[in-house]
């Protein structure tokens, strides 16, 4: 299992040596160490679970043309070129293609265990300091603006509507970050989700504070 687990690290790491800060290796990292930990406690397939995990974002729609089935199929790809056993992989498969958020606007058939573990790893490295971290991070890289009052947020409806937004970076936590800690799946990740919440509402009350210059 090590053995498979850490060439697994190495592709990824590789693959994604010149990824956007918000989704490089150091990402994946922390969603591969946060679904190890809540798998602790909900008692899912481990090598399922971190093979999800770790190769969740190996080519992210949003870097890739929007393409939704490059990622799932490099995955498989990569765990056939392992020899993992194929129930395995079409789990693993499984987990990539549905568990992204804006897939959430789907009414998917397909849930599991493991996948509400690593969809609650990736979700809570959407929120809390890192999270914010993020936002603005990729707000950058598609040159959008930090606030204009003049730009309210939308209620996304879609998954189109939500993929093609351009707005300021501060609409995108009302838009989705502040949505995720109701959307955890497990009691860990709930408990977690907690405190990162309120360190986002915290950081926004600072935020516009300061933007009126007090």
């Amino acid at each position: 299992m090590q053995s498979s687990i850490q060439k697994t690290i190495d592709f990824v790491k590789e693959t994604l040596a010149h990824a956007e800060a918000g989704h490089d290796w150091f990402h994946i990292e922390r969603v591969f160490k946060t679904a190890q930990n809540i798998n602790q406690k909900e008692n899912g397939n481990e090598l399922v679970v971190a093979f999800a995990a770790l190769l969740h974002d190996i080519a992210d729609p949003k870097f890739n043309n929007g393409d939704e089935t490059l990622g799932p199929n490099m995955a498989a790809a990569f765990l056939q070129s392992i020899s993992i056993d194929e129930e395995i992989i079409n789990h693993v498969k499984l987990i990539i293609q549905n568990m992204s958020f804006k897939n959430s606007f789907d009414q998917s058939s397909f849930t599991s265990k493991e996948m509400q573990i690593v969809q609650d790893a990736d979700r809570l490295d959407a929120i809390g300091a890192i999270g914010i971290a993020r936002a603005f991070t990729y707000g950058g890289f598609k040159n959008r603006v930090l606030y204009d009052p003049a730009i309210q947020p939308q209620q996304h409806l879609d998954k189109e509507s939500y993929k093609n937004t351009t707005a300021p970076t501060i609409n995108h936590f009302y838009e989705k970050l502040l949505l995720l800690k109701d959307m955890m799946n497990t009691e860990a990740g709930k408990a977690i989700a907690e405190e990162r919440h309120e360190f986002m509402e915290l950081y926004l009350t600072h935020f516009y504070r300061e933007w009126e210059g007090n």
